[in-house]
């Protein structure tokens, strides 16, 4: 089968924060040394820009500062500026406050972020650097010169169910690249095959994960301020080890508007079913709303 190829400098698996991020900081390096400008891809599997991020966040601005200094003034959706924050202790019945911000909790001088309206101005900036970003092409295969990386192949379209060739059968491009970056996510297809045919990782400790459940809430407009950041540990999650706890917040609420707030359930899957995830984050809720009220 013959395919289409498309020749660049460097290739980025990946359309998310960090994939775009690099592709942006390489291309300010290269106008900065000078020189023929290099071509530069980002490959992203979503349809446009972001539509596979939908968390919200907390936004340490500090990278994002090196990166494009005047980001405040060129518009980044930065939608509140954290100032204050708590973290309660749950019990079954009630809450208990504690005295001070552990130093891994705190955010003062952050910002409240949505992470897809992040990664949809995010790309304006590459675009506007002059940077190639293809979007609704997913990376299918690693094109590799014996142990070298020379690229990506992007997904056939036009497959059946079966497998089957359709009408609309089109083949996917080579994407040939003296340079690959992978950013295709924490477990991303890619990246797990290129640690399947190298010997990356191997004496290196083993991954861990833990299963995230998040969830929008309406709230009364004067229950939180725009900016409050609430982390909770203990009940029903367990409070055996509060030093465990506390580095895997049970639940955490950032309210970014007077009217809605985000929250985030964290539950290692080794431990839990789906139906035992699904009763423990609706209890987690109900302890939370009773916490916040």
């Amino acid at each position: 089968m013959q395919r289409e190829t498309l020749d660049v400098d460097i290739l980025i698996v990946g359309g998310g924060p960090a994939g775009l991020s690099a592709a942006l900081r390489l291309s300010q390096l290269q106008e900065q040394q000078g020189g023929e400008p290099l071509s530069i891809a980002v490959l992203e599997k979503a349809r446009e820009a972001g539509a596979h991020i939908l968390s919200g966040a907390i936004l340490d601005p500090s990278a994002l500062r090196d990166l494009i200094p005047d980001f405040r003034e060129k518009g980044a959706p930065l939608v509140a500026d954290v100032h204050d924050e708590d973290v309660y202790v749950l019990t079954q019945s009630g809450k208990l406050p504690l005295p001070i911000i552990p130093p891994p909790l705190k955010n003062h001088g952050n910002s409240i972020i949505s992470l897809n309206l992040f990664v949809r101005w995010l790309t304006t900036q590459v675009e506007a650097a002059g940077i190639d970003f293809f979007t609704g092409f997913s990376g299918q295969d690693i094109l590799m010169d014996g142990t070298r990386v020379v690229g990506v192949r992007t997904g056939d379209r036009g497959i059946g169910k079966h497998g089957e060739q359709k009408a609309t059968f089109e083949p996917g491009v080579d994407i040939l690249a003296k340079v690959t970056i992978f950013c295709d996510g924490v477990r991303g297809n890619l990246t797990k095959e290129l640690m399947r045919r190298l010997p990356l990782g191997h004496h290196a400790e083993p991954p861990q994960f833990a299963l995230g459940l998040k969830e929008l809430w309406e709230i009364p407009s004067n229950r939180l301020e725009s900016g409050t950041v609430i982390h909770t540990l203990g009940y029903p999650c367990g409070t055996k080890s509060l030093a465990e706890a506390s580095s895997t917040p049970c639940l955490t609420v950032r309210c970014r508007s007077a009217s809605w707030s985000g929250s985030t359930t964290r539950i290692p899957c080794s431990i839990r079913t789906w139906r035992s995830i699904a009763s423990s984050s609706i209890r987690s809720y109900r302890s939370c709303s009773r916490a916040v009220t």
